[in-house]
């Protein structure tokens, strides 16, 4: 059972940072799913893919791992590349296209 460590990004209904400080581990799933014949739902016969624990920091999520020797990969975050404009740049004389119509 392969357990992934990672930082989820931020959903795109936030404009913050907000939750996507801490770092998560979860197991990967082992089996895929099934469908169940008379509902149609789907189902699986693995329970450890329910498991989501929640860590301060990268490296209190590898300790626990090692400690209870959990096999896992770290996913390192992909930082997002922050580009400042000012609202007065849009009517800048330098601007090479109209900034309407």
């Amino acid at each position: 059972m392969l357990a992934k460590i990672y930082r989820p990004a931020k959903t795109s209904m936030q404009s913050g940072q907000g939750n996507s400080k801490r770092w998560v581990l979860e197991f990967e799933p082992a089996a895929g799913y099934t469908i169940d014949p008379l509902m149609g739902w789907t189902t699986s016969q693995d329970t450890s893919r329910q498991i989501r624990m929640f860590f301060d920091s990268r490296d209190e999520a590898i300790a626990f791992a090692r400690r209870e020797s959990i096999p896992h990969r770290v996913i390192e975050p992909k930082e997002r590349e922050r580009v400042l404009r000012a609202y007065s740049d849009n009517f800048a004389f330098r601007r090479k296209e109209p900034w309407s119509h």
